[in-house]
């Protein structure tokens, strides 16, 4: 273990969906803890937006423009990791779509598409990594799930199985991957007050949630999810894996 257990520096780190919110500040957080951040993002301008802003802060940052939920995009990215650096040390699987709608309004076929986001492409892209991160004895993966995984609001059906289905997930890959010294786990991030979410500050019904059901009584900032990134992306977690970090301001433990 490092002298300074949350120290990063010269650890290789992709986060998925880094453009904004969530994703770009987990990867400011890594980043600032010394590693060198590929932003990955479905849209290359605004990845390469989102690593100019950390570059100029003067983080390490690269943009990766692929989409998560083509394999073969997903397979060249790491494969440009592991060519330009020699590893991949972290991965943040960051990247997902919601559909809020009536349980009954759902097509199969818009379901397989959340799915494939939410749930298959993570876990694909976690092999991908965990094929390279082996051959070094060690690695962390990181899902960022939600706490729609754990408890449910009407509306918001497929979400909440296809975050269920990254925790359970989380623990396979964390029986899997462990005796090659790989840790797997898992941010389930509660109401943050991101991009993402700005549909749901404007009702009411939804926005007093956190501020009457949790024990912090608020919305999280974006930037106070950054904290549970780099722990777990750190030696100071080398014992902690399958295991899903809450970062909710207290709302699944409050009653």
């Amino acid at each position: 273990m490092s002298t300074h257990p949350f120290d990063l520096s010269g650890r290789i780190a992709l986060v998925t969906g880094a453009a904004r919110g969530l994703g770009l500040e987990m990867a400011r957080a890594l980043g600032a803890a010394g590693a060198h951040v590929f932003v990955g993002g479905r849209e290359a301008a605004t990845v390469s937006l989102a690593a100019n802003t950390l570059t100029n802060d003067g983080l390490k940052a690269t943009p990766l423009p692929f989409d998560v939920a083509d394999a073969d995009a997903a397979a060249r990215s790491v494969e440009r990791i592991i060519g330009e650096h020699g590893r991949i040390d972290i991965l943040v699987n960051n990247a997902a779509a919601r559909d809020r709608r009536d349980l009954f309004e759902f097509e199969p076929d818009a379901i397989k598409d959340l799915l494939q986001v939410d749930l298959v492409a993570p876990f694909e892209l976690s092999r991908l990594a965990a094929q390279h991160m082996k051959t070094r004895g060690s690695g962390r993966i990181i899902n960022v799930t939600s706490i729609a995984a754990h408890i449910s609001l009407k509306g918001d059906p497929v979400y909440g199985m296809a975050k269920g289905g990254l925790a359970a997930a989380t623990r396979a890959l964390a029986a899997e991957l462990g005796p090659n010294g790989i840790t797997v786990n898992a941010i389930a991030p509660g109401f943050f007050a991101t991009e993402f979410n700005a549909p749901l500050v404007d009702v009411e019904e939804i926005t007093q949630m956190p501020r009457d059901r949790s024990s912090l009584g608020r919305w999280g900032e974006p930037h106070e999810i950054g904290g549970a990134a780099v722990f777990l992306a750190s030696d100071a977690a080398s014992y902690i894996t399958g295991h899903t970090l809450a970062v909710d301001g207290g709302y699944m433990t409050h009653y």
